[in-house]
């Protein structure tokens, strides 16, 4: 049976939310983040060096990185689900599966750390403001018309982007300016599995 190592308030609720998805057995191992710093446990280093989650076990080996994961889940056990058939689809959804943690996440994750530093990060948090803004401006417009991020049908890029927006709503940043990526981000929270994953994860409340 696959492991999660579940650390409370993080990333590795989108991997609860695709096993749920696809309906694959799992366990979750569950870490607290050290009311004082917010980091993880030092007790997550025995199973990965970076001592980060989302970690999984499964078949043996460790598995680390949001993204790897769950590009790993959805090609072992997604029998053809959840990653798109066709080129323009998949194309779509490679893209997504970069951008989530790649460009999505920088400028929160910027905002996250020099939001701690008082008066001297603010000319970083004005700076990362501008690159969220900008990158929730540009996911709206490819979003178009589109019920999901690669198409009509919904794939595991829209549960790693889902995170990248989550923290954006929590930092009051997605407004009704953006209606596609609210209508799109209700979808996803509408689905029987998320609402499962939150039950097996625990309360769930992004950093600000």
């Amino acid at each position: 049976m696959i492991k999660v190592h579940h650390l409370n308030n993080s990333r590795s609720q989108r991997v609860l939310w695709l096993l749920e998805e696809l309906a694959v057995p799992y366990k979750v191992i569950r870490y607290e983040r050290n009311a004082t710093t917010m980091l993880a446990p030092p007790e997550l280093k025995k199973i990965h060096p970076l001592g980060k989650s989302p970690m999984i076990e499964d078949g043996g080996r460790v598995h680390a990185e949001s993204g790897a994961i769950v590009e790993y889940l959805a090609e072992t056990y997604g029998d053809g689900r959840l990653v798109p058939g066709d080129a323009d689809g998949r194309e779509r959804y490679r893209y997504w599966m970069h951008f989530a943690e790649g460009s999505m996440m920088t400028p929160l994750l910027l905002k996250l750390f020099a939001g701690r530093m008082g008066e001297a990060g603010a000319p970083l948090v004005a700076r990362a403001d501008e690159q969220n803004a900008m990158m929730l401006a540009f996911v709206e417009g490819e979003l178009g018309d589109k019920p999901y991020l690669t198409g009509d049908a919904f794939s595991a890029a829209d549960v790693l982007m889902s995170f990248p927006m989550e923290a954006s709503a929590a930092r009051g940043k997605l407004g009704p300016e953006f209606p596609r990526l609210l209508a799109w981000l209700a979808r996803l929270h509408a689905r029987p599995a998320y609402a499962r994953a939150l039950e097996r994860g625990g309360p769930f409340e992004i950093l600000r």
